[in-house]
């Protein structure tokens, strides 16, 4: 089967938060299993940087009038033998070629163009299924979140014989790439998409929308999640739409993949170990504690907090459990950024508490690895949570979770108490509510099986033994792809 993906971030070469790794990871996954798979993307300076042996394959005017080339090349890949994929590259610097974030200005501030920038990248793919590569299409497209959530719009309205299927994954359905009505006059739809059936969402143009609308198929990151939405408290206004298309909605969980997080051969952590030999587990602590200026204290459990720094991810909740966390005997480390006042927030903790807590504000991916290699255990206590990778690293890792039972972590996450202690099935801590009282019973629940060695051994154990890889989350990739291909 031959697959376009479509997004706009994609691991090595471009990376603002989970999305790029699963756009990286999975085309090596869906390979193994005997898909032809090429990616598209925008024309960021990394991805252009990065691109070799670029050869023009054609080109298109946008509804607006800019011209824009079309180049395939090979981009770093990942996965067996770190095999090249075959990229379609949208070249116009005058949309992409800007420094810093590829969706935000220096303030911030979401580029005023943004729904011009990704509706090029959308009427790239559309040109690309229905024929500007003379030598390859795609059966079928596969489209990532909001910014390639115009594709199957534009596809849909395209006037060809051919049914090309398309595939739409939220991954957040937060962020919807909603833009003012005025924005519409730009996207190359007729004015019948505009309305209550198509792009308009409460008086704005929503990319996101569209994607729900038009694509033959939806899936999500996690099969609760994909229960979730479809419900007001986490459908973002949007259930009503998803509960229509419940018949075309899968939940598939994100993998994690084994060349990139692997603790027993991975190249950024300064001691490897596995789930048999824990002793470059307790050296990288403390080299993690001296590098971050944190105590070298070995038997104080080490919490950490690895993503983005927002109310949705549950840093409130972390900064009102700080005073029991270190009153407990626990450190805390914080590797993100995000909100101004969060960050804030954090970095007065930090202050208050020198020694026993330690924030860095930014993202650096070898440090990430650090984190998880010397943890003991990850905070993800999200008000809500697609899918969640960072969790799925804290179990391959042996820096077990402390989770909400929400979305993929409430998937990928087996609460630890006497009967999952009993049937070796427990792997973190999970708690309901979204509410400091309940966090900081898990919080405790973590310092007293940190005290039971012998029970926090065969915990973590277990979390390392998971098989967390894509294999079988790709295998659902391609069974879906071959159900949209060929319909019975």
């Amino acid at each position: 089967m031959r697959i376009l993906q479509v997004s706009s971030e994609l691991f090595p070469v471009l990376k603002t938060g989970g999305l790029a790794d699963v756009a990286g990871a999975l085309p090596a996954a869906l390979g193994a299993q005997g898909c032809d798979v090429r990616a598209l993307l925008p024309g960021f300076p990394a991805v252009c940087t990065s691109l070799r042996d670029p050869q023009k394959v054609g080109g298109f005017i946008t509804p607006w009038g800019e011209g824009i080339d079309l180049v395939l090349g090979d981009l770093p890949g990942i996965g067996p033998a770190s095999q090249a994929l075959k990229t379609y590259v949208l070249m116009a610097p005058g949309l992409y070629d800007r420094p810093g974030n590829p969706y935000h200005d220096g303030r911030h501030q979401p580029y005023a163009d943004n729904h011009r920038r990704f509706a090029a990248l959308a009427w790239g793919a559309a040109h690309l299924a229905y024929g500007l590569d003379a030598i390859w299409g795609p059966e079928l497209v596969h489209c990532h979140d909001w910014h390639a959530g115009l594709v199957p719009a534009c596809m849909a309205f395209w006037q060809s014989p051919r049914r090309i299927p398309t595939l739409f994954t939220i991954h957040n359905l937060a962020y919807q790439g909603c833009f003012d009505a005025s924005c519409f006059a730009d996207l190359g739809l007729p004015a019948a998409a505009f309305g209550v059936d198509g792009l308009e969402f409460y008086g704005q143009v929503s990319f996101m929308k569209a994607a729900l609308v038009y694509a033959h198929h939806i899936s999500t990151v996690s099969p609760t999640y994909a229960r979730e939405i479809q419900t007001p408290d986490q459908g973002f206004g949007l259930d009503g739409l998803l509960r229509q298309r419940a018949a075309q909605l899968s939940g598939i969980l994100n993998g994690v993949d084994a060349s990139v997080w692997d603790p027993a051969h991975d190249p950024l952590l300064p001691h490897t170990f596995d789930a048999r030999r824990l002793t470059g587990k307790a050296l990288n602590k403390a080299a993690l504690q001296a590098e971050t200026g944190l105590e070298s204290l070995p038997d104080a459990p080490l919490f950490t907090l690895v993503g983005r720094l927002t109310e949705q991810k549950g840093l409130p909740l972390v900064l009102n459990g700080i005073e029991e966390l270190v009153r407990g005997g626990g450190q805390l480390l914080v590797l993100g950024s995000g909100d101004a006042a969060l960050e804030q927030a954090l970095a007065a903790q930090a202050q208050a508490h020198p020694g026993r807590m330690a924030v860095r504000l930014d993202y650096d991916e070898a440090l990430a690895h650090r984190i998880f290699g010397g943890g003991d255990i990850t905070l993800v206590p999200s008000r809500f949570e697609p899918c969640g990778l960072t969790q799925l690293y804290g179990l391959k890792y042996g820096s077990l979770p402390l989770v909400r039972r929400v979305g993929g972590l409430a998937d990928t996450v087996v609460d630890t108490d006497l009967e999952t202690l009993d049937n070796h099935s427990a792997t973190g801590f999970v708690f309901d509510d979204f509410d400091s009282a309940p966090y900081q019973r898990a919080l405790r629940r973590a310092f007293a099986l940190y005290r039971r060695r012998a029970d926090w051994s065969r915990v973590r154990q277990n979390g390392m033994r998971i098989a967390s890889g894509w294999e079988q989350s790709a295998m659902q990739y391609r069974n879906l792809y071959a159900s949209l291909i060929s319909p019975t």
